[in-house]
């Protein structure tokens, strides 16, 4: 039997203002007949659990009543609504729970001369979404995310023709801590292999990725992985990375999940230290200090950075004040660039008043003159100086500019 909507002519106007609703319904689409132009409301109701059912209400024409509601529910073996549901009688209005999917008919009379029916599909809409690892290597990352989400037919209540409800799916990637990954869309059901290769920063940290699938309906899954990272990142930090011959430079390591270390300082000589540690630059020149780092799992990387050692110089100060205040106490050339010095001190009649010659340990012991001749305070006054040395970097310090006066104030 084909279902056919009846409505009395008679009863127009009052009944025109009757409808059906499906309270807690998630969408509401429209059919879309080949046999007829008719529109019949479809309600899609998201279930999160899996223990959603439908629900649909219909009210008397205008409020007025009381009137009879019969449902039933569509039979795909007949072609016709003709499973019963649900029948109240002398109400105002009625309402249907529990509902399966499929399409639902409440028939409404008052046992006289009115009497009008409503038609409404009622679907429940789960996605799923998934996510799997696929590959974990030390230079790329695959993750699989599923997205999948129902199909939903109806039929033409005149030619019986089964009809698909359109409904796509999105997806969106993301991830705790948050990460520069992609964010793609698709409308596929199942999403291609997801990787993160070299173009995107691998995760150095331990990583929660998440999936959520919308369908067209705003019905919604979610899926989260969580990703113990074995990537490994080869850092480090100099201070200073640039100065004056010898150049001791302090090394701290900031690389992550290295195991096994290579230092190349650029001047020959190597390290397998891991904790922070210092390097002396003796000659001047542009260096380049590499790491190579290896992990319990064999990811390697490396990174470098730029040294720059200056050549020594001299800086010989022009006065000195040993008064027994604590400052500038001594006449004093700084050794730190310095293999090798010899100083000699004369007073303005040409007597020498003080020697030093040194190199090594004796060097880095010297404090300076300290402006005694003997066990006796030099006079105020000025003084010269010959000063010669050797720099790290074999620099010879001689000529005319290492000769000079020197003014001592008490």
């Amino acid at each position: 039997m084909k279902i056919k909507l009846l409505i009395l002519f008679l009863a127009c106007a009052s009944l025109a203002a009757a409808q059906i609703t499906a309270p807690g319904s998630s969408a509401i689409r429209y059919t879309d007949y080949t046999g007829t132009s008719e529109k019949h409301p479809v309600f899609i109701f998201c279930s999160v659990n899996g223990s959603t059912t439908g629900s649909l209400s219909a009210d008397s024409p205008e409020g007025t009543g009381p009137w009879d509601f019969t449902w039933t529910m569509w039979d795909n073996s007949t072609d016709d609504f003709s499973i019963p549901v649900k029948t109240e009688t002398a109400v105002f209005s009625s309402s249907a729970g529990m509902l399966a999917e499929g399409g639902y008919r409440v028939e409404i009379d008052d046992g006289a001369l009115y009497d009008t029916s409503f038609i409404a599909w009622v679907f429940i809409d789960s996605p799923r979404s998934s996510i799997s690892l696929q590959q974990s290597k030390c230079y790329n990352l695959t993750l699989r995310g599923k997205a999948i989400i129902d199909t939903f037919y109806y039929y033409d209540i005149i030619n019986d023709q089964r009809i698909i409800l359109p409904n796509d799916v999105f997806v969106l990637w993301s991830s705790d801590p948050p990460s520069p990954i992609p964010s793609p869309n698709t409308s596929s059901y199942y999403i291609d292999d997801y990787m993160l290769k070299n173009i995107f920063p691998l995760p150095l940290d331990d990583i929660w990725y998440n999936l959520h699938v919308t369908d067209s309906f705003g019905c919604s899954a979610d899926s989260s992985f969580f990703y113990e990272s074995i990537h490994v990142k080869a850092e480090f930090e100099v201070d200073p990375n640039q100065g004056e011959a010898p150049l001791e430079v302090a090394i701290t390591d900031n690389s992550i999940r290295a195991n096994t270390y290579i230092w190349e300082f650029g001047d020959d000589s190597v390290s397998y230290l891991a904790e922070p540690f210092t390097h002396t630059y003796y000659y001047p020149g542009t260096y380049t200090l590499q790491l190579f780092i290896e992990s319990d799992q064999f990811c390697r990387d490396s990174t470098s950075l730029k040294v720059i050692v200056e050549p020594s110089s001299l800086n010989i100060p022009n006065v000195f004040t040993p008064d027994g205040d604590g400052s500038n106490e001594f006449f004093y050339v700084d050794s730190k660039s310095l293999r090798s010095i010899f100083v000699q001190i004369f007073s303005r009649g040409g007597q020498r008043v003080y020697v030093f010659e040194g190199e090594g340990d004796s060097l880095k012991d010297w404090q300076g003159w300290d402006g005694k001749i003997g066990s006796s305070k030099a006079s105020p006054g000025v003084y010269y100086y010959i000063i010669r040395a050797r720099g790290w970097d074999d620099i010879v310090y001689e000529g005319k500019e290492y000769r000079g006066f020197l003014y001592l104030f008490r």
